[in-house]
């Protein structure tokens, strides 16, 4: 079920364009700023930019610039992470070379990236229907 308490973080993906993926993060009521983390395989990436809309209060445009050193055959997952509470609020992934049928582990990493966005859906889905 959706966390709907008074400062739950909710992110919405909304493209990967020019190597930059963006998401929109509501954070429920105005107030403090919230701090994102984006992780591959653990360390934080750079230039995150999370800004404010200027129309919305507690709504937030997150911009995360993908770094081409990071960018080899095969998949790379990304975890965007509320830096206060270690949660996870969304993953991506990138895949890049090679095709990958031999992969097994890439198939793994797709499959999880579908079940994290069927879960979503699925709770969506009962929340409205409720």
């Amino acid at each position: 079920m959706k966390d709907t308490a008074p400062g739950a973080l909710h992110l919405t993906a909304t493209r990967l364009r020019a190597g930059v993926w963006e998401g929109v993060l509501n954070a429920g009521a105005e107030g403090e700023m919230p701090k994102i983390e984006i992780l591959h395989q653990e360390t934080p990436l750079e230039g995150v930019v999370l800004a404010p809309d200027p129309e919305m209060p507690g709504r937030y445009s997150l911009a995360v610039p993908i770094p081409a050193a990071l960018l080899s055959d095969g998949v790379q997952t990304f975890l965007v992470c509320d830096a206060a509470t270690g949660a996870t609020l969304d993953s991506f992934a990138i895949v890049t070379g090679a095709p990958l049928e031999q992969d097994l582990r890439a198939e793994i990493d797709l499959l999880r990236a579908e079940l994290d966005m069927l879960k979503k859906a699925f709770r969506r889905h009962c929340v409205e229907t409720m």
